[in-house]
């Protein structure tokens, strides 16, 4: 039926037919599955960075609203201690007078002279 003729044949054409499905294979085929392997990791290595990025820019704005608190509240403390310092000067300066009134004696403290006192 066949001849060892026919079998070296039909060894040869497979033999072919591997060498070009091969060929076609490395050329064409594994190629392209690399690149799209590498665009699938493109968009997931720019999806992390972002995903990063977004975190960092969250944990910024954060601090900056804790740092603009912890501000707003040392302003506010330093204008009580102001006001404080204020108050308590003018008291003292009320009580000096009222100790000068009776012994009926005058301030020679003028007004421009209070509001030096009270700027330093």
């Amino acid at each position: 039926m066949f001849g060892t003729l026919d079998f070296l044949k039909l060894g040869a054409g497979v033999a072919a037919g591997l060498l070009l499905y091969h060929v076609y294979a490395v050329s064409i085929g594994y190629p392209a599955a690399a690149r799209e392997a590498r665009a699938g990791y493109v968009l997931l290595a720019e999806k992390t960075a972002a995903e990063a990025k977004a975190v960092e820019m969250e944990r910024q704005r954060n601090a900056a609203t804790q740092a603009t608190e912890e501000h707003r509240k040392r302003l506010a403390a330093a204008e009580a201690a102001e006001q404080t310092a204020k108050d308590t000067l003018e008291t003292e300066i009320q009580s000096y007078e009222l100790q000068l009134s009776e012994k009926n004696r005058a301030c020679a403290v003028t007004a421009a002279d209070r509001d030096w006192l009270l700027r330093h």
